[in-house]
């Protein structure tokens, strides 16, 4: 059977090695690299992930399939810890201390935002679908804890369209990052970088036969004779693991992420890895990369600004990004080594209240469709979900030929 792949991101290559073993498969991906949103820049003898990644102790399919491609001997667990910039000041929140000396919540606040994360991992997300995230928060842990601290982090997530979440998106996003000690969250990562994933998958899917071709946009699948024909190619299945050109799947909006990489001479968030901002700025997050993997490995400090946007992407906003962050956090232009943008206009779904009923199924009859947008990256995206979807829609494709 031949197939055709569109997409060479982290679920159509799972797919493709899935299917490899007695399929005929083609990768087409139309970027210069493979990976996605997981792809990675090569800067100064080291690699770095364009958009910031880790991984959670949770996510089995993943971490079995580091094991399966010889390179979970990389994977190392780290400490990722948290902080809150309000009114120009970085309070750390990651130890019990911590948050009981961060001076812009009550105690009772506190408490009932320590019992929320306590209970979320029990919480039925299905049930929640249906509920805005502002109307979960208000009516369970009251008014202020919602104005002060959860509306800016759905702001600057998710802009204009933060009071349509739901709030099975948020309880989602809570429970999988619960797992806390008293010196951080527990997160993994690649020693080397997540590169290694993905150059990992492409030299193994080789090997099995798979073609994988770069700098390859897919035209339009026609169907003909009882197959499809792709770049005048013809196939018995294609899988589609990219958005549509209308940038919609059922009608799910979606949004896009610009990513400001910035290598640094010194460390700017006092030790904090992932420090979000209450504070109006053009990025959500400051995420310090070298304070989650040791600096010394790379030679220098890594800092990524974390921006999302609902339509358009303004000329200017990595100047803005970086001018602001640079006035911020009081950082001279020789402190900066270099910056990139990275921009991806359809980074993920907005989980609108009722999003559950719009998730398209895997597909049948030789066309099918997998990715963010599918069942196990819902109610929250991650490689996990991505690598789900790539298994079970290569055995959705191996039953339908059957």
């Amino acid at each position: 059977m031949r197939v055709c792949v569109v997409g060479g991101g982290l679920t159509g290559l799972v797919a493709a090695l899935n299917l490899a073993t007695d399929n005929h498969v083609v990768v087409l991906e139309k970027g210069e690299t493979f990976g996605g949103c997981l792809s990675s820049y090569h800067r100064n003898g080291y690699w770095l992930e364009r958009f910031y990644h880790h991984l959670f102790p949770g996510d089995s399919r993943l971490l079995a399939l580091l094991a399966e491609l010889g390179i979970n001997d990389r994977l190392e667990w780290l400490r990722g810890t948290t902080g809150y910039y309000v009114q120009g000041k970085i309070h750390p929140l990651t130890t019990p201390l911590q948050i009981l000396q961060y001076p812009h919540l009550s105690l009772a606040d506190k408490a009932r935002l320590g019992l929320l994360t306590l209970q979320a991992r029990r919480l039925d997300a299905d049930a929640l679908d249906r509920v805005p995230a502002a109307e979960f928060v208000r009516n369970r842990l009251g008014d202020s804890l919602y104005t002060s601290f959860f509306e800016p982090l759905l702001r600057s997530k998710f802009g204009d369209r933060a009071g349509e979440v739901s709030a099975a998106w948020l309880v989602s996003r809570i429970a999988i990052r619960s797992n806390r000690g008293a010196g951080g969250e527990r997160l993994g990562y690649l020693k080397g970088g997540f590169h290694l994933l993905v150059d990992r998958l492409v030299e193994t899917a080789g090997k099995k036969g798979c073609e994988v071709r770069l700098s390859t946009p897919a035209g339009r699948p026609e169907r003909q004779n009882g197959g499809w024909r792709v770049n005048g190619e013809r196939y018995d299945v294609v899988l589609c693991t990219v958005l549509p050109e209308t940038g919609n799947v059922r009608g799910v909006p979606y949004q896009g992420a610009a990513c400001m990489t910035i290598g640094l001479d010194r460390d700017v968030t006092g030790g904090v890895y992932w420090l979000n901002m209450k504070d109006p700025a053009p990025y959500g997050a400051v995420v310090s990369h070298t304070n989650f993997v040791p600096a010394d490995r790379y030679g220098e400090h890594l800092v990524y600004l974390a921006s999302y946007f609902n339509r358009t992407l303004p000329p200017d906003a990595g100047e803005k990004m970086l001018a602001d962050f640079c006035r911020r956090f009081g950082v001279p232009a020789a402190a900066v080594h270099w910056h990139a943008l990275a921009v991806e206009p359809r980074a993920g779904p907005v989980f609108t209240t009722g999003y559950r009923e719009h998730i398209p199924d895997y597909g049948r009859a030789g066309c099918y469709r997998a990715g963010m947008f599918s069942l196990p990256n819902y109610p929250e995206r991650s490689m996990e979900g991505s690598v789900t979807a790539g298994i079970q829609v290569a055995e959705r494709i191996r039953k339908g030929a059957a």
